[in-house]
């Protein structure tokens, strides 16, 4: 499992769905995003990294089997925030983010595969500055059995040049590998509770 390292989201309160929307029978959640966050990190000579202020996200179940949930993340990329206006500014700018034209940075998955008891490989689809490329999520489940409650934190890397992403920041060294960090409250609002592989 890659070392966590990076942080990214805070700010927009999502419900993964409502209790009016979803089949009976099946667990509904919500996640706090005052209690979460998803960060990056990227090496550099100079420290770079930081969060995003504005994003939603969803994660849904058609059944009790943990590996049938859906995770869908959006961010706003303007919501940058490394700390520094000029890291901003360059990471929003068309040789990073490029938000006047790409304004939002997002991840769906394709399926959940349970690697140990709590904890789970989600590849998915990536997209950044209109880039698509297959991405994968490594995520650990914690929480009290049967509480509802719990915290799903995990890590993703990549590439930021197999995205288009090939420039540098004047005076800063940075490589080429991006990592993200995510760290989710999650509550169960209602339904049954899921079930893992033990």
């Amino acid at each position: 499992m890659r070392p966590a390292v990076l942080c990214l989201l805070a700010s927009i309160l999502f419900s993964l769905a409502t209790p009016a929307q979803a089949p009976t029978g099946v667990p509904v959640f919500k996640i706090t995003p005052e209690d979460s966050s998803v960060k990056f990190f990227v090496k550099a000579s100079v420290a770079l990294e930081g969060t995003f202020e504005k994003w939603s996200a969803t994660l849904t179940y058609p059944s009790t089997d943990v590996t049938t949930g859906v995770l869908d993340v959006k961010i706003e990329a303007d919501s940058v925030n490394t700390g520094s206006g000029m890291k901003d500014d360059k990471l929003k700018s068309k040789d990073f983010f490029d938000v006047k034209n790409n304004p939002y940075i997002t991840f769906h998955s394709t399926k959940i595969e349970q690697t140990g008891p709590y904890n789970f490989d989600v590849p998915g689809t990536f997209t950044i500055r209109g880039v698509s490329k297959p991405e994968t999520l490594t995520l650990t489940a914690t929480g009290t059995k049967g509480s509802g409650e719990g915290t799903i934190t995990g890590t993703m890397a990549f590439d930021r040049k197999d995205y288009g992403m090939n420039s540098g920041i004047p005076f800063i060294k940075i490589a080429d590998r991006v990592e993200v960090t995510v760290n989710l409250k999650v509550k169960r609002v209602s339904g049954p509770p899921l079930v893992f592989k033990q």
